[in-house]
């Protein structure tokens, strides 16, 4: 696997001992209505002065239940709720709901379906790191590097509204395919953002923080984790990287576009680099996203001109595939059919049994568990929320350091709050 690293001097983790045990100490609630915490999180910090010697975090402040709705709509109606659990990046939630249910029903999706969901899914990361780094480095007072990369996503907005007429909440993909085709002139909509919008802005973006004094010096050597800790811990994604775990499921575990033979016709799977870094900091962390951001890119860049042609959903007319729109609306055993599917809950019984499908998003392994008592609706529905999963060493890598480095290792963690109120 190819790899880049950072050349970030690695710095051990912050440790502090009150030097009075038993003197004064102080408590501070940071959030949960807090500008820093992006969401609603909220931290209850002990402070020996201005040095943080606890941390206790709370979280459910979102409480929705999503995996519990998922055991009472259809594998279709639920991708609606997929948009809420990360909204920063809902097409890749969507795509990998939708990836775990084709799992649990043995449907294999087509080509087309494949590379149209691949380019969608690294346009997704490119959206989510954009937000996350620009806001990272608001938190620390970058307001210019936040509004760059934030404009930038907005043409990758108006890409989604494109395909599937949203912008924000998409709820794009289907079981065994998707909602609608793209338009034809869409791929040269995609071409023209990811060569002249999205590189110049990532340009733009590290001119301003990859070597301002402020902000190396405020995210280097905070938030250490160690290589061993983060295996430990189980995290994933630019976390993981950041510290020197060479994990990443389009690597490991390949699917759509980035395995070998995705068109059936021995088509090789897409070439990127899996970016790593060493240094296990919050810069570490800005980097590995960054370059994250190139990487995709070039995915983009290989596909957008390759995408096979043929049907979009598996098998039409099947009665577990949605009908084409033109059916629908053309004819009324295609529009009782789309009625069926999506108002009924009729013609999406499972097969009796269980899956788990996983993605590499951009917050790391986004997976779900499905188990299937052969009804039209999950028996039981779990998610394993990357955000969730990282989220549990912060309490113990924030310990020594000051009230200001909350808000620089809560940016590199990139959390969502909807993904650990589950």
């Amino acid at each position: 696997m190819s790899t880049t690293t950072t050349t970030v001097p690695q710095v051990g983790p912050a440790t502090y001992a009150p030097e009075e045990p038993g003197g004064d100490v102080w408590v501070l609630n940071f959030g949960p209505q807090h500008p820093a915490t992006h969401t609603t999180l909220r931290h209850v910090l002990e402070l020996d002065g201005e040095r943080i010697i606890g941390c206790t975090v709370h979280i459910g402040y979102l409480h929705s239940g999503f995996e519990k709705i998922g055991e009472h709509l259809n594998y279709n109606q639920y991708v609606v709720v997929t948009d809420r659990m990360n909204y920063v990046s809902p097409m890749a939630n969507n795509i990998c709901w939708h990836h775990a249910c084709e799992r649990l029903f043995g449907i294999k999706i087509t080509p087309r379906c494949k590379a149209i969901r691949t380019i969608i899914a690294e346009l997704a990361r490119i959206q989510d790191h954009l937000l996350g780094v620009g806001a990272a480095g608001l938190d620390l007072g970058a307001f210019t590097a936040f509004m760059y990369p934030f404009n930038a996503r907005e043409s990758i907005y108006d890409l989604f509204e494109d395909v599937c007429g949203a912008r924000f909440t998409t709820s794009y993909t289907r079981l065994g395919g998707l909602m609608q085709d793209i338009a034809p002139d869409w791929p040269a909509k995609v071409k023209q953002v990811c060569s002249e919008v999205l590189p110049k802005a990532v340009d733009d973006l590290e001119t301003l923080l990859s070597r301002n004094r402020i902000f190396v010096e405020r995210t280097s050597g905070v938030g250490y984790v160690s290589r061993e800790d983060a295996i430990s811990w189980g995290l994933t994604g630019p976390l993981a990287r950041a510290s020197g775990v060479r994990r990443d499921l389009r690597k490991d575990e390949p699917y759509l576009c980035y395995a070998d033979n995705w068109d059936g016709q021995g088509a090789s799977a897409v070439s990127f680099k899996v970016p790593v870094a060493t240094a296990g900091d919050c810069y570490a962390r800005y980097q590995v996203r960054v370059a994250e951001i190139r990487e995709s890119l070039k995915i983009v860049e290989q596909l957008i001109d390759r995408i096979p042609e043929g049907p979009i959903d598996v098998l039409p007319g099947d009665k577990k595939t949605l009908p084409d729109k033109s059916e629908v609306y053309g004819s009324i055993e295609g529009l009782i059919h789309h009625f069926e599917q999506i108002m009924t809950n009729r013609g999406n019984e499972a097969p009796v049994g269980e899956a788990y499908g996983s993605n590499e998003t951009a917050n790391g392994e986004l997976g779900f568990f499905i188990a299937s008592d052969g009804g039209n609706c999950a028996y039981r529905a779990r998610c394993r929320p990357p955000s969730f999963i990282n989220y549990q060493c912060f309490p113990k890598l924030i310990v020594g350091h000051q009230i200001s480095d909350v808000t620089a290792l809560l940016g590199s963690f990139n959390i969502i709050a909807a993904e650990l109120d589950r």
